[in-house]
């Protein structure tokens, strides 16, 4: 789940017009005009003690009432105010500037539909009432009525022009409508019309996160902590600013100090948790939602989604499910949480409902709702153009293009190299660093300089030192901003920046979203359209996106010469194999195997493979242990469709070269879909399994019959699910053939240059340059 805490709660809007000029009465009038003098220096204690005794005089028993109610108000008894306001309003007609402040109260009781009735009773009594204008607006905003409310912004700011919390508010609803750079000019005006105006100063900090200033955002929270010492909003506010600034350690403690000036604060609980997240303290993090929505009670959909999310990642799939569902009750409209869902159920193997829940996310992203990530996608749709639609709608709401980078650039370089930068958060012992560790060392230093930005953990695994030195510069980019990383890159004069991680797990899309370097390129990391502006290529293959495929893509699509897939060259495993006992694995019977994800197995393909172990005899189906519930999920559904679950057989995770080493036990490798293998297919190849894939319709169900066809085992690629049942069932019941084709697979590893980084290098390079060619020849 794409995670935002400060989309969960509405910023809140300045009411407005609080302490009218009482009406003059004959005796009392002093009294009451040194009440007012009280209630404005914030000492409602004794100017109650004066009202009290004033509302007992006929004459004064209005004015008194009035102003006790904004007493009320303000020591936040919006309730006790409320019933204070309709005894005055029993005295006598209510005037404009009563119904004005009822309308506070109501709103402050969450009725906005009430209040906004009696601001409109207000300015029937009075149409140029600029306070109730105001809060007219105010009150259509919590109504979800953002473009009303600028018009009632509008009429107040043509009454009285610098009206500061007419145009703070305007910049608010001009903030929902996503209206940024104007939004952002209606807060600094109503900075110029009142410089100490501290909520003017947290809206433009929030409207800088927005524009990913963040460094730009912690001085406005700096500011309004200025004005505010230790006020717990700006405290949050200065937290967020950090958290964007990847300083989270310093956000953790904004938000406790936050905390302890008000405790059970929803949103600065909810950036706790983020802010642990980020310092991977994740159960800590559990522990800050669940406070989180404890005392945002009702609890938000944002809140429960992004708790999901966490225990999601956890491999608390079960809880996760319960708390997505929470969310979807709470707002059935909540962003990407019924993908999410489907997500966490794919992990559980829980397949009830799967193809009506597929079938109403599929309805929900063609009619342009946020119903799934991108990623969680991939995993339930084949449907290019859905996919395209469902990229080009995230990137729109998470990753908006930021304005183009004004730093100078280094001179290119003397010799006329390119400089290459690579973005991931996977250089360490990763699927991407062991299919392209080669291809790092083996660029051609004649043609590139070679760059890493590395966003992962510093693990120092024998993997991550030996990236370190395979690039001619590696930056550790973990502790920089998103748009730090980007100014980082365009100084350094980057020619080409390759983004690995596209919108998977801790990738960071935002640092390309300003425009760091003339081309950027999608690859490896994600498999699909990542559907931003500013992504001007990926790189594939002609299987992955033939020719007629462009339209489901908004980079233009490079096809590299074999596949796409940069493979290291083959290698011994560093561990011993083992037996099959020792895997757990019956002494004899054929060995079907699928080292994928259990999300990526889908009641189709386990159809077919219940087919192919009911007419192979004494069979057993070899699967990755993903998660408990996992595993017994597909055992019952093994039982109910005929098939002892027995035959099923669960390798727990292990090493990569452990992993490697036991591999060769497989007789067949299974692939899924709609997401397919893709570094598992590769593996199973390297160590002579036969992958059996179906071409599906997507990229990402299309690597494993890339890698089949650059190989030269086309027949090993079923056209659907129907015909790649029958060969799985054939090959397993023809030994020979069998045997035959792992002798041809075993030359093709060999000679085929599909695991030849030096031959891969050529082809990839040559697409790079031309790339670069075609942007600088482009007007």
């Amino acid at each position: 789940m794409p995670k935002n805490p400060r989309g969960g709660a509405r910023p809140p809007s300045a009411a407005s017009g609080l302490f009218p000029a009482p009406r003059a009465a004959a005796s009392p009038a002093a009294q009451l005009q040194q009440a007012v003098a009280l209630l404005r220096q914030g000492q409602s204690g004794r100017a109650e003690t004066l009202l009290r005794a004033l509302a007992q005089q006929p004459a004064a028993r209005f004015d008194a009432l009035h102003l006790l109610g904004l007493a009320h108000l303000q020591r936040k008894d919006a309730a006790g105010a409320l019933r204070l306001f309709e005894q005055a309003a029993q005295t006598r007609p209510a005037p404009a500037p009563l119904l004005n402040n009822m309308g506070i109260a109501l709103r402050e009781l969450g009725r906005p539909q009430d209040a906004l009735a009696h601001y409109e009773r207000a300015l029937a009594a009075q149409p140029d009432y600029t306070e109730a204008l105001v809060n007219q607006g105010n009150a259509l905003r919590d109504l979800r009525q953002p473009e009303a409310a600028l018009a009632s912004y509008a009429r107040a700011l043509a009454v009285q022009p610098a009206h500061p919390q007419a145009l703070n508010n305007r910049a608010l609803a001009l903030r929902e409508l996503g209206r940024l750079q104007e939004a952002l000019a209606s807060a600094q005006a109503a900075l110029a019309a009142r410089p100490d105006y501290a909520e003017a100063q947290l809206n433009l900090g929030r409207l800088l996160l927005d524009a990913g200033r963040p460094a730009e955002a912690l001085a406005a929270a700096d500011r309004a902590l200025a004005l505010r010492p230790g006020a717990a909003d700006a405290l949050t506010a200065r937290g967020e600013a950090l958290e964007d600034l990847q300083r989270p350690a310093e956000a953790l403690a904004c938000h406790d100090q936050a905390l302890r000036a008000a405790p059970g604060q929803p949103d600065a609980l909810a950036h706790r948790a983020s802010a642990l997240e980020a310092l991977h303290r994740l159960e800590e993090a559990v522990q800050a939602y669940d406070d989180a929505i404890t005392a945002a009670q009702p609890a938000s959909a944002a809140l429960l989604a992004n708790a999901a999310g966490l225990l999601a990642r956890l491999g608390r799939h079960a809880e996760a499910v319960a708390r997505y569902r929470a969310a979807l009750a709470a707002d059935p409209a909540a962003p990407y949480a019924a993908g999410a869902l489907l997500h966490s159920r794919l992990h559980l193997c829980d397949w009830a409902g799967h193809d009506r829940d597929v079938a109403a996310i599929e309805d929900s992203v063609a009619a342009g709702r946020l119903a799934a990530t991108p990623f969680h996608l991939l995993g339930i749709t084949q449907r290019p153009a859905l996919l395209k639609r469902g990229a080009e709608l995230f990137a729109q709401d998470q990753h908006p293009p930021r304005p183009p980078l004004a730093l100078p650039r280094a001179a290119p370089l003397p010799d006329g190299r390119l400089r290459l930068a690579y973005l991931s958060a996977d250089l360490h012992d990763h699927a991407t660093a062991h299919l392209m560790a080669d291809l790092f060392e083996a660029h051609d230093r004649a043609r590139f300089e070679v760059w890493a930005y590395a966003f992962g953990p510093r693990t120092d695994d024998a993997m991550q030192q030996r990236l370190r030195q395979a690039f001619d510069h590696f930056i550790d980019a973990r502790a920089m901003s998103d748009p730090a990383v980007a100014a980082h890159m365009a100084r350094a004069g980057i020619d080409i920046a390759i983004d690995l991680k596209g919108y998977t797990r801790d990738s960071r899309p935002d640092i390309l979203a300003w425009r760091p370097a003339p081309v950027q390129v999608s690859y490896l990391g994600y498999p699909g359209t990542l559907g931003a502006p500013y992504i001007d290529a990926v790189l594939a293959d002609a299987v992955l996106a033939p020719p007629g495929d462009e339209a489901h893509y908004t980079e233009q699509v490079v096809r590299l010469p074999g596949t796409y897939q940069a493979n290291n060259a083959p290698r011994p495993p560093d561990a011993p194999p083992p037996t099959r006992a020792e895997a757990g694995l019956p002494e004899a019977g054929f060995v079907f195997c699928c080292f994928n994800n259990a999300w990526k197995i889908t009641p189709p393909v386990f159809d077919a493979w219940m087919q192919a172990l009911r007419a192979v005899p004494a069979s057993v189906l070899w699967l990755l242990e993903d998660h408990e519930a996992a595993a017994g999920n597909l055992r019952r559904e093994a039982a109910a469709r005929g098939v002892d679950p027995a035959r099923l057989v669960f390798a727990p995770r292990a090493a990569h070269g452990a992993h490697l080493a036991r591999q060769p036990l497989a007789d067949l490798f299974l692939d899924t879909l709609p997401y397919g293998a893709h570094t598992t297919a590769s593996d199973a190849l390297r160590q002579g399994v036969p992958v059996l894939t179906c071409h599906g319709d997507s990229f990402a169900g299309r690597v494993g019959a890339s890698l089949l066809t650059a190989l030269g085992l086309p027949e090993l690629v079923a056209p659907d699910l129907a015909a790649y049942t029958d060969r799985a069932i054939a090959l397993a019941t023809q030994p020979e053939r069998l045997r035959a084709l792992r002798e041809r697979l075993a030359g093709r590893v060999q000679s085929s240059g599909v695991f030849s980084p030096e031959h891969f290098r050529a082809g990839y390079e040559a697409a790079l340059l031309a790339l670069f060619d075609q942007k600088r020849s482009s007007p």
